[in-house]
């Protein structure tokens, strides 16, 4: 632990605990090695400007980051949620199957479960506690649960980091994200059916069928994005990182010209927030990049390459195992810092094992995902805990079958990787 590398983890565990965010943490422990390895300190500025200069896929996040914004600002998630209530909000639990349906749409639009959880979590929690409905620890629960969907149905800001490390098309990631996300909106839909007649949770009154088209009417365009975005993309006309500036495009000219309710003070409001979570994901970006030369240098991802492959390990148990690790991982870690930080270590051997990088980014970034509702960092937990005021405990116990559930869907898109595989290969992935 005195090498240059075991200081260097120290002092990123130690800031760490300071209280430092993680992206600085990671830079300033990344000079210190520099320092005590005897390198050019100006390495870390190169690997920083090298590596965000070279990177225009990264342009996606705040671009998805700002439509999200607008469509916060202009209400489109009200218009949303009563088209959802249409489709699903008749059946037994019918308040959390829309909380869920609701991701599934708003998933389309932001690439993002802090997003997701932002634009419509205070409604979604609002409107399932209305006259006692739901208790307010399961609302919280199904709400912070559904918005782990956001980055796996397509666009996702967490599959943009992960084809930045591994190299591999966006476009092919979204397409694979498809049906993992579906699958696991089906479990969480399962797991409220469940819960509902458990606990004899209330029908809500139909809609009559005569008020559908004018509700339908009203939603189009926000239900219309998704399809621009992915129809955009897998024809050809518009790269991931240009869908996401029409997406940005899209959402503000259907916030000024079909909703109107979008003011010079509110896009300035959405500018400044997209921007503030820009520059987070950011720093961590830069951090993880200067981190990453370090671990290249000291051979990490070759000596845990030539370990795994000392214990003649086949690709279903290392799939296993990697998904164990995460999900210990996410229970204590940011997801862009997994993903940034950690997976560079285990593609390499993913790729000698001869397992497929967008079924791998698929079953990772899925995993991750999950580990934002695992305790004890779980930061859609505490967000939903503030945004309720249910207290931790109960949202921790109401959330956990939902955890369970979640956990199933990752072994199927595990074990049977053509649930990941199946949609690019119909648009000429090759593998």
């Amino acid at each position: 632990m005195m090498s240059p590398f075991g200081i260097c983890i120290l002092t990123i565990l130690g800031l760490g605990l300071l209280g430092l965010p993680i992206g600085y943490s990671m830079i300033a422990a990344s000079i210190v090695y520099l320092i005590l390895a005897g390198l050019d300190l100006g390495t870390s500025a190169e690997q920083i400007l090298n590596g965000l200069y070279n990177s225009y896929v990264l342009l996606a996040v705040p671009l998805f980051l700002f439509s999200a914004e607008l469509m916060n600002v202009s209400k489109m998630t009200d218009h949303l949620l009563r088209f959802c209530d249409m489709l699903v909000g008749r059946f037994r639990g019918g308040l959390g199957h829309i909380n869920i349906v609701q991701s599934i749409i708003f998933a389309g639009m932001s690439g993002s479960a802090i997003a997701d959880l932002a634009g419509t979590g205070r409604i979604s929690i609002d409107m399932m506690t209305r006259n006692n409905r739901y208790p307010v620890s399961y609302a919280a629960a199904i709400t912070a649960a559904s918005a782990v969907i956001g980055p796996i149905i397509p666009p996702s800001i967490p599959m943009v980091l992960y084809a930045l490390i591994a190299d591999t098309s966006v476009g092919y990631l979204f397409l694979g994200g498809v049906i993992p996300g579906f699958l696991m909106a089906l479990a969480q839909m399962i797991i409220n059916t469940i819960q509902s007649h458990r606990h004899n949770y209330p029908v809500e009154a139909p809609i009559p069928l005569r008020e559908w088209p004018g509700i339908t009417m009203t939603a189009m365009p926000a239900l219309l994005m998704p399809a621009i975005l992915l129809g955009g993309i897998y024809s050809g006309i518009v790269t991931p990182t240009e869908a996401a500036a029409v997406a940005a495009a899209y959402a503000f000219g259907v916030a000024v010209l079909w909703y109107r309710n979008v003011s010079l003070n509110d896009t300035y409001t959405a500018v400044l927030n997209s921007a503030r979570s820009t520059a987070s994901i950011g720093m961590l970006i830069c951090g993880a990049l200067v981190f990453n030369y370090v671990v290249t240098i000291e051979q990490i991802p070759v000596t845990v390459k030539g370990l795994l492959a000392g214990w003649d390990m086949s690709a279903t148990m290392f799939l296993f195992v990697v998904n164990v690790i995460l999900l210990v991982l996410g229970c204590l870690l940011e997801g862009s810092t997994i993903i940034l930080v950690i997976l560079p270590i285990f593609i390499p051997t993913a790729q000698a094992l001869g397992i497929d990088l967008v079924h791998f980014g698929v079953v990772t970034v899925f995993n991750i995902m999950i580990g934002l509702v695992t305790p004890p960092y779980g930061l859609l937990l505490f967000i939903t805990s503030a945004i309720s005021g249910a207290p931790l405990r109960n949202i921790i116990r109401d959330t956990f079958p939902f955890v369970l559930a979640m956990i199933v869907a990752l072994a199927i898109i595990t074990f049977i990787p053509e649930t990941v595989l199946w949609l690019p290969k119909l648009v000429g992935y090759k593998g």
